[in-house]
């Protein structure tokens, strides 16, 4: 597929939503993010804008883009012969390298098959890798010839690894010593906070599960929806209130959605109509699950068997460490 003509216009969104009761603004475009992205004020490239263009630019960049594997999306084309899809995501990974700020943090979320070539594109143009993390769910599409896929990658990219935005105590999590085995070191520890440690780059655990016909998040007609959860991380860890939040892949809505809960004002842009109408929907009903995951721990043995007054003594011991 050939990659759309640029043009110096500024485009009006879609779908606009203004800030209230604590949540963010939101604007959503419809149209190929190849060619909208660069006209869209706020992803204009540093050094391209003037007095016509918002100044600042994007901080936070979350990706999910059509995995090429014969969906049936509204209007998009999700067949294209391997070389033309390895261009398409070349150019729409150009296009949102040059939308950053230089402290800015590009995130994306794709299957193995491309993970690879997304990789080496991304180091060629300069970006440092933050880390290679798993999406892992247990409801993987049962096959006979291949061992059943259960994850997804979740690529973090920077472009300044000295400079970045990075807020790890907003994500932090039970550690396995403090939930499992009450280990008096997690009380101890010099660094961090005493209990809590940064999640693991495999992510899983309540919420965290592909989101199915019954779940509360999910809206009708759309595919691979992603968990609300796993936006909410990216968007607490690599980003502060304010900055604003960039979905080129739009979909469902959720990365707009959880953003404009944060306080992180909202670009979408969507190939769709009828989907994007359909995610600025949910964006204005608002989140469903954003803050319940937090402090949740993901520990998968039962908690080791000790006595009560123990077990008391060592919680009293971490409450005081955690107040101090």
């Amino acid at each position: 597929m050939a990659q759309a003509k640029k043009s110096d216009s500024s485009p009006r969104p879609t779908h606009s939503i203004r800030a209230s009761g604590g949540k963010a603004s939101a604007k959503v475009y419809v149209g190929d993010c190849r060619e909208l992205l660069r006209r869209i004020p706020e992803c204009r490239p540093v050094g391209e804008q003037d007095e016509r263009w918002a100044n600042g630019g994007v901080q936070l960049i979350f990706a999910d883009p059509p995995f090429n594997w014969n969906v049936k999306y509204d209007k998009w084309h999700d067949a294209m012969p391997r070389e033309d899809y390895l261009d398409f995501t070349r150019n729409w990974l150009d296009a949102c390298i040059d939308a950053l700020t230089p402290t800015g943090a590009l995130w994306v979320n794709i299957p193995d098959d491309t993970a690879a070539e997304i990789v080496v594109h991304l180091k060629s143009r300069g970006l440092t890798m933050g880390n290679w993390c798993i999406w892992h769910y247990r409801f993987g599409q049962n096959t006979q010839n291949w061992f059943i896929n259960s994850k997804v990658h979740a690529l973090y990219f920077v472009k300044d690894p000295a400079n970045r935005i990075w807020n790890p105590d907003d994500v932090l999590e039970p550690s396995d010593r403090a939930t499992t085995y009450f280990d008096p070191r997690t009380i101890e520890k010099k660094e961090g906070r005493a209990g809590l440690r940064l999640p693991m780059d495999v992510w899983y655990g309540q919420y965290w599960g592909r989101i199915q016909g019954n779940n509360k998040e999910r809206r009708a007609n759309h595919m691979n929806q992603i968990p609300e959860v796993y936006l909410e991380r990216v968007i607490l860890s690599t980003s502060n209130p304010g900055d604003v939040v960039l979905d080129p892949f739009l979909g469902s809505g959720t990365t707009a959605t959880v953003a404009r809960e944060l306080g992180r004002p909202a670009i979408g842009v969507e190939f769709s109509t009828d989907n994007a109408a359909s995610a600025v929907e949910r964006i204005r009903k608002g989140a469903v699950r954003v803050g319940l995951a937090r402090n949740q721990s993901t520990a998968i043995f039962s908690p080791r068997k000790v006595s009560e007054r123990a077990l008391e003594q060592y919680r009293d011991r971490l409450e005081k460490a955690s107040e101090s």
